[in-house]
């Protein structure tokens, strides 16, 4: 019997990493398996001839998509092209939903059967996409506890697999022994500057982050920032922008986990990294910028009250979210300031989010989603 042909169309860095643990996860089940698709470094690390490169679409908001219009086309011609080529067993298509599922629907003329993993967020806007959803996938793979009734009330096969972050994620960190490695003096109080990992959210929140190191280090020159850097950017043009700003601040590509636990507070960008500074009950706010037509837009769609993955799993407000105008170096070094310097606020805000470990489900996320994959391709 031919091994299997899995093709997994990931559109972003987060998306990138889940689809390259699952895959480790299938081939210790069937080393047979044969994968291709459109991502990144850690699906090619994986073992996965990626054909396409996704960061080059790595964009957010209607605005940043109309400008990336012709690369997005390009990658729909791509995949469009491999699938009908090779016609692989089964389409996974992680999260990116706007370009996955016109993927699906090209997939479904084919014949090829499609698992949708990481949903769309049908339960924050645009609640009716459900059922166009169910009407061009397979099945779903769901990895937060709360979304699968979404799915089985409107009669779609779903699973729960889990959130995969709750085995990736250490429970803690050496922070000394990081910071020591930062260089960073022992005492030095350390804020995170997160401002993303694609293109579109560095444009926007990189000057911003500059401002918010400027202003703190006004009020306390000791203050050390560093800046994690995704594989999907430019270190060198990262560390250039820092100078060019005047600014001391630490580029690093260091483990991301590391660097988390080695923060005394955090300013994110709002993203699946707002669950893993949760995970390691760092202090955090979020910050969210985007253009003023597409945050309009996207704010009159929006049915839930927060836009931060930790405040929406943990059921609450548990850290302050500065969006678009509100968003200023002023408001958010405040913040900062304050979670480092009000001890009770500080414990408040670590016991909300140890919540959003309890609502992410028991573990072993990528065997979950691995093991859903083999009884889909026994079908």
């Amino acid at each position: 019997m031919a091994a299997a042909q899995i093709m997994i169309l990931a559109g972003e860095a987060s998306g990138d990493a889940h689809a390259a643990e699952f895959v480790a996860a299938l081939r210790r089940m069937d080393p047979e398996i044969r994968f291709s698709g459109m991502g990144g470094d850690a699906m090619r690390d994986a073992g996965v001839d990626v054909f396409f490169d996704s960061s080059i679409i790595a964009v957010v908001g209607l605005i940043e998509v109309a400008k990336h219009w012709g690369d997005i086309k390009r990658a729909m011609a791509a995949v469009e092209q491999r699938l009908e080529r090779d016609r692989p067993d089964l389409l996974i298509l992680v999260d990116y939903p706007e370009f996955n599922l016109k993927m699906a629907r090209h997939a479904r003329r084919l014949g090829i059967r499609v698992l949708f993993y990481i949903s769309p967020q049908v339960w924050a806007w645009r609640p009716k996409r459900i059922h166009k959803i169910g009407a061009l996938i397979d099945h779903m793979a769901v990895i937060f506890r709360f979304e699968q009734a979404y799915y089985e009330r409107a009669g779609i096969p779903v699973s729960f697999v889990g959130h995969p972050l709750v085995d990736k994620v250490p429970s803690s960190v050496d922070a000394a022994a990081v910071r020591a490695r930062l260089g960073f003096a022992a005492g030095e109080r350390v804020i995170g500057l997160f401002p993303g990992s694609r293109q579109s959210e560095i444009a926007r929140l990189l000057p911003l982050m500059f401002a918010i190191a400027r202003g703190m280090r006004a009020r306390e020159p000791g203050l050390r920032f560093v800046l994690p850097v995704a594989s999907t950017l430019d270190a060198g043009d990262i560390e250039r922008r820092c100078r060019d700003a005047g600014l001391d601040i630490r580029v690093s590509r260091d483990d991301i986990y590391d660097l988390i636990g080695a923060c005394d507070a955090i300013a994110s960008c709002s993203g699946t990294v707002t669950l893993e500074i949760a995970l390691l009950g760092t202090p955090m706010c979020i910050v969210y910028r985007m253009s003023a037509l597409s945050f309009a837009i996207m704010r009159r769609l929006i049915t839930i009250p927060h836009i931060g993955l930790a405040n929406i799993v943990a059921g609450g407000a548990v850290v302050r979210e500065f969006l678009q105008r509100d968003a200023t170096p002023e408001a958010i070094g405040a913040e900062l300031f304050r979670l480092l310097d009000d001890a009770q606020y500080r414990r408040e805000v670590i016991a909300g989010l140890a919540r959003v470990r309890e609502n992410l489900g028991e573990g072993q996320g990528a065997e979950n989603m691995a093991r859903l994959v083999i009884s889909l391709l026994e079908k």
